[in-house]
């Protein structure tokens, strides 16, 4: 067992190490000097690492969190104060549905908000906060309305639908099989007619509209009855497209025969990572009774905090943050078309939602392209796949949108990244302040939290 070194022999050696380093040049000078002074060697060393952590996260938040641009369409940020709310005292504790945690009331009471905002910011009759993804949330939906051998409909991963629904993902963990929709590349979209014909053919147990790839809203209205005609539970994930569904910018699933929406509150919706869903009164029942403790135990109060309040923020602000992140997208899929980049879909208008699409030929081309912004702090996925919500979220219009367009058209035609990059920082440096945001009393929580 390690004894406790003397201060003033510790102290020797952190002014040793820390303020002659030079003079220590090698690993053997750093143990022998430890030695000599009758330190253990873990303790500083995890010193060592500990700082090494700090590092990398702070030199992450100035690279990514203010250097970069952001495009990446499954990422967003939030607030200052809903990041209060998730590192809250609210992420030490527990609670659940049979009481067996005390101290919960004030939790209970906020998860209550929460479902009561959720409800109405997206017309739902039943909202529950506590998955803690996007997939354990697709997972609930899933498992609560089939079983083993049932038939999943769903856009296949190959036509840009949510790999995780697949049979590497989801369906075969749950043993389903999987049918998926007839999907037309080049308008980005469900064929109707032949996927009407293929419900009635195949009679799946469970419908899922949305995608990973979603330029379009997808024909629910058309599609729905059909499906329910033929014994199907109808869900739509909404994972990219909650914030614009939210805003009224985007298409309705509740309204248009879905009896459910579920997905990840971190994308077009500007909440923390995790997880929603929301139903009609039926299916949200089933959903209650089911998902603890079989799909979630603790579901992160703090985080559950900080959705309520991001909730509150789309209630007032949702309408024109959707409004301008599809205006941003309509005008980038623009300007990099006349810049005679690939763009997907420009026959019908590029897009309706957060997303443009950039058509390469090949992921190996798309993931050249992708390395080569990122040389140039612009970051993309290598679909590649560039998201309107961060930059919106950052206060960018349409006049930056076509900045943006330059810039990565320089890149992709070969300019060096490293001249790009100062100008990509100092577009950054003019949008470093979040818009559509409860910031106006973020003051107060930080005086009701800690003070």
């Amino acid at each position: 067992m390690l004894s406790t070194p003397c201060p003033a022999k510790s102290a020797g050696l952190f002014f040793i190490l820390f303020n002659k380093g030079p003079d220590i040049t090698r690993t053997d000078d750093v143990f022998s000097t430890m030695g000599a002074f009758g330190i253990p060697i873990i303790p500083i060393f995890l010193h060592i690492m500990i700082d090494d952590i700090l590092s990398l996260v702070s030199r992450h938040e100035e690279w990514c969190g203010r250097n970069c641009l952001n495009l990446i369409p499954s990422e967003n940020v939030m607030s200052p104060a809903v990041r209060i709310l998730l590192s809250s005292e609210l992420g030490h504790r527990y609670t659940s549905r049979y009481n067996f945690y005390r101290g919960t009331r004030f939790l209970d009471e906020i998860e209550r908000h929460g479902e009561e905002l959720a409800k109405e910011v997206f017309g739902a009759e039943v909202a529950d906060l506590r998955p803690l993804s996007g997939h354990i949330a697709d997972l609930t939906f899933l498992a609560c309305f089939a079983k083993p051998g049932d038939v999943l409909m769903c856009i296949s991963e190959e036509d840009g639908g949510y790999p995780g629904l697949g049979e590497a993902g989801l369906a075969g963990l749950l043993g389903l099989k999987l049918v998926p929709f007839p999907f037309e590349k080049e308008k980005m979209n469900i064929k109707v007619e032949k996927a009407e014909e293929t419900i009635k053919h195949v009679k799946p147990k469970i419908v899922i509209f949305g995608a990973s790839l979603i330029l379009f809203p997808h024909p629910v209205k058309q599609l729905a009855n059909v499906a329910v005609e033929n014994g199907a539970h109808v869900g739509f994930d909404g994972s990219h497209v909650l914030g614009l569904i939210a805003g009224k910018q985007f298409q309705d699933p509740l309204r248009e025969g879905a009896h459910a929406l579920f997905g990840s509150t971190h994308k077009s919706l500007f909440g923390p990572q995790g997880g929603i869903i929301l139903a009609d009164k039926a299916h949200g029942e089933v959903v209650k009774e089911k998902i603890f403790p079989r799909f979630v135990d603790n579901a992160h109060w703090n985080r559950i905090a900080a959705l309520t309040l991001a909730l509150a923020e789309m209630k007032r602000f949702g309408r024109d943050y959707a409004e301008q992140v599809v205006r941003n997208s309509k005008a980038l899929a623009k300007a990099l078309y006349d810049h005679g980049l690939p763009v997907k879909c420009h026959e019908i208008g590029f897009t309706n939602s957060h997303q443009v699409i950039l058509d390469f030929g090949s992921p190996e081309r798309g993931m050249e392209v992708a390395d080569k912004l990122e040389r140039a702090d612009i970051i993309v996925d290598s679909v590649v796949r560039i998201g309107t919500c961060e930059v919106t979220r950052r206060g960018m219009k349409t006049s930056e949108m076509s900045k943006i367009a330059e810039l990565i058209k320089r890149v992709v035609e070969g300019e060096n990244p490293e001249t790009i990059k100062c100008e990509v920082h100092k577009l950054c440096s003019e949008f470093r302040e979040i818009s559509n945001t409860a910031f106006n009393f973020g003051k107060l929580i930080i005086n009701k939290l800690i003070i």
